[in-house]
């Protein structure tokens, strides 16, 4: 009901501006008329009555943002959760399970989740241990101790035998030597993506120079999508590119908009390939899209549960994750 007299009294007052190009002088509402209804709007306003119809900065909750370290998110709040994924004033996470046919009589499962948040600090990564200390821990145990609205497995940090690439996490700087067979993900300061394809150390202090902040990096890949352009895999960059595996990979949609996508078979261990599995995040509007550990390691985490065929007997215990996280919380 009083919506409705505020539309009535938003449309009289917006008709009464307008009758001086439509009608004759004589008809319209003398002086002393229009004054009270300019009052009564003015009063509406001031009442906060009128912000439904005229959208304000004050109706856009600030929110601080999270510090850019390895404490976790804010809790999440248990009315936020659906089957369809969670929102709050700081966060969106959408879920959709779809089924996509690959080749004769070949189907595969794939779990895609969306996601939009509203500061960059809520794009964040965790490991099990010290940043550099080969402990594991399973993806579900860590995305519940910090408070993830969306959990996922990452590169396997600690799972590099030979140390060489060039990892960040949470602004720590781990490891520093590009390796030059693999591709790299950095993250920086706006929570934007930037790919380097077979990485090099030039490369990174060019983009160093030009004013960016490395907050978390990723040695493993391979690209899929530089720049809104799907990229062609190399047939030997690792990681059994043309054999069909569960994959699992992130990408940009715009700015704070992302997308992950997991792919498991119907049975067993069935898949995709690396490039079967950039043109799924092409298609899905992806402008930047990296792969990360797949196989058994492909580890997706909502709700204190999985969003895969998955259980904690069959789970991997892993160095690291990759998170999103509210900050609405208290």
């Amino acid at each position: 009901m009083k919506k409705t007299t505020t539309l009535i009294l938003a449309l009289a007052l917006l008709i009464s501006l307008a009758l001086p190009f439509l009608v004759p002088s004589g008809a319209l509402l003398d002086e002393a008329n229009y004054q009270l209804l300019e009052e009564r709007w003015q009063e509406e306003e001031d009442s906060g009555a009128l912000s439904w119809l005229i959208p304000s900065a004050a109706a856009q909750p600030a929110f601080e943002p999270l510090p850019m370290d390895f404490s976790p998110g804010r809790p999440l709040d248990p009315a936020g959760f659906t089957a369809e994924g969670y929102e709050d004033e700081s966060i969106r996470v959408q879920l959709e399970t779809r089924e996509l046919e690959t080749g004769k009589q070949h189907v595969v499962r794939l779990r895609i989740a969306t996601i939009s948040i509203t500061d960059p600090s809520q794009l964040r990564t965790a490991t099990a241990g010290k940043p550099a200390s080969s402990k594991v821990a399973l993806v579900s145990s860590m995305a519940e101790k910090h408070n993830a609205a969306l959990a996922l497995s990452a590169n396997y940090l600690s799972h590099d035998p030979v140390k060489t690439s060039f990892e960040y996490r949470m602004g720590v700087r781990i490891r520093k030597k590009p390796n030059r067979i693999k591709d790299l993900l950095i993250i920086d300061e706006n929570a934007d993506f930037h790919l380097f394809v077979k990485s090099n150390a030039k490369e990174i202090e060019a983009f160093e120079d030009a004013g960016h902040t490395i907050v978390n990096a990723f040695t493993f890949g391979p690209a899929l999508i530089k720049d809104g352009v799907l990229l062609t895999i190399d047939k030997n960059y690792g990681y059994n590119p043309h054999g069909r595996e569960p994959r699992l990979a992130i990408g940009q949609l715009a700015p704070l908009q992302y997308i992950v996508v997991l792919v498991e078979g119907l049975s067993g261990r069935d898949g995709v390939t690396q490039q079967e599995m950039a043109q799924i995040l092409f298609d899905l509007g992806a402008i930047q899209a990296f792969n990360l550990d797949g196989g058994n390691s492909a580890t997706l985490v909502f709700n204190g549960g999985y969003y895969q065929d998955k259980t904690k007997s069959n789970e991997r215990a892993q160095s690291d994750m990759i998170y999103f996280a509210s900050l609405a919380g208290e």
